[in-house]
């Protein structure tokens, strides 16, 4: 004798609530994204042919702009505030004179002692200033650092 069966009830999934938690974590991280600060001093980069990684974190970077000015930055705006001070915490890079430059990487090597260094050095930056910056890091015994370059596979 068979077995009559049941009729199959079909499963009905509400999607309510997920597409509620999908426009929650798109709200969180649409307001808790925070935007890069424009850049202190615009510089248009030489071109290399080498493809080395720069480092993302600790980083102390030199900027050279075409008119010579050197800006001095940090990624942590804790140690661009013990450098620079108060009002520069959320900056990208100050301004320096070539005269304060050695104890301002003197300092920010004793607050951070995992620092490396980034020289940025405008194409058309006087080659002068770009070898008195190399000179005060040889000084500072900052022997390594790197220079930065837009790649060209050419």
């Amino acid at each position: 004798m068979p077995r009559i069966k049941k009729a199959r009830v079909s499963i009905r999934i509400d999607m309510t609530p997920m597409v509620d938690v999908a426009f929650l974590l798109l709200t969180f991280f649409m307001l808790t994204t925070s935007f890069r600060p424009p850049e202190e001093v615009e510089i248009t980069l030489p071109i290399s042919h080498s493809e080395a990684k720069l480092p993302e974190s600790n980083t102390m970077t030199i900027h050279i702009s075409s008119s010579g000015k050197i800006f001095l930055g940090f990624d942590s705006s804790i140690l661009m505030e013990q450098i620079h001070g108060q009002q520069n915490r959320l900056r990208q890079a100050v301004e320096v004179k070539m005269e304060n430059l050695a104890d301002l990487l003197m300092k920010a090597r004793i607050a951070n002692t995992q620092l490396r260094t980034i020289v940025k050095a405008d194409a058309g930056a006087d080659y002068g200033n770009v070898s008195d910056v190399m000179d005060i890091l040889q000084k500072t015994l900052i022997t390594r650092f790197a220079m930065v370059t837009n790649y060209s596979n050419k």
